[in-house]
């Protein structure tokens, strides 16, 4: 990845930090191609802005934002990530990561290390039609990523979005029923796909309606 890993910086959100205001740097490059994914440009794009830049950014937040999400793309691709994160910490900024869960190396080094705090962790899809929607051959990394969180006992939650024609209710089911068995105690966030002409599937609109009454019980889900 360049020295300009970042694509761009939302200043400030209420939303995407569970109880901490925040500002987004958005990391370029992704390595999987999922149908709905309305970041095209993000995950195709190069960066714009370098990790000093990023920096300054912050510098200027002090005192007014308390956490930083690093999200994509994928974050995780970065090769500095972890001595980014410790600059992020020594400036005294929460960081909540937003993450695939392929690289397993990552996000285990991060943990590790205790440079983040939270994290969100996309289950794409049930493992037969993982490669179907992300274009990626990697569930395994995944599922081993879901694994660790659980067994550490960390902060992070799971998230699905949800377009009713690629995923269906069933298939949502078959992740519950897995999240259940791995013991999976927290919230399971199901996101309404939001419909964009430049997907990078070029997807439709949904003609069908995912009808939540059918949603097995095991874990809290919550609609966002």
């Amino acid at each position: 990845m360049t020295n300009r890993p970042i694509y761009d910086i939302t200043p400030f959100t209420m939303l995407d930090y569970p109880n901490h205001l925040a500002t987004i740097f958005w990391f370029a490059g992704c390595k999987m191609r999922c149908l709905y994914c309305y970041n095209r440009d993000i995950v195709f794009g190069e960066g714009k802005m370098s990790i000093d830049e990023a920096l300054s950014f912050l510098d200027s937040r002090k005192g007014l934002l308390e956490g930083v999400v690093l999200s994509g793309g994928d974050a995780s691709l970065y090769d500095g990530l972890a001595d980014f994160c410790q600059e992020i910490k020594e400036r005294g900024f929460k960081i909540k990561l937003d993450t695939n869960g392929i690289n397993f190396k990552k996000v285990y080094e991060l943990v590790e290390g205790r440079l983040v705090d939270y994290i969100a962790l996309d289950y794409k899809a049930p493992k037969e039609k993982h490669y179907a929607i992300t274009k990626d051959r990697h569930f395994h990394l995944f599922s081993k990523t879901l694994d660790y969180l659980i067994e550490q006992k960390f902060p992070f939650e799971v998230r699905t979005t949800i377009h009713s024609d690629l995923i269906r209710v069933e298939e949502i089911n078959r992740i519950i029923k897995d999240l259940v068995k791995r013991e999976y105690k927290g919230i399971y966030y199901l996101q309404p796909f939001v419909y964009v002409e430049n997907t990078i599937g070029r997807v439709t609109k949904e003609k069908s309606s995912f009808d939540n009454s059918r949603l097995l019980e095991g874990v809290d889900v919550v609609w966002r």
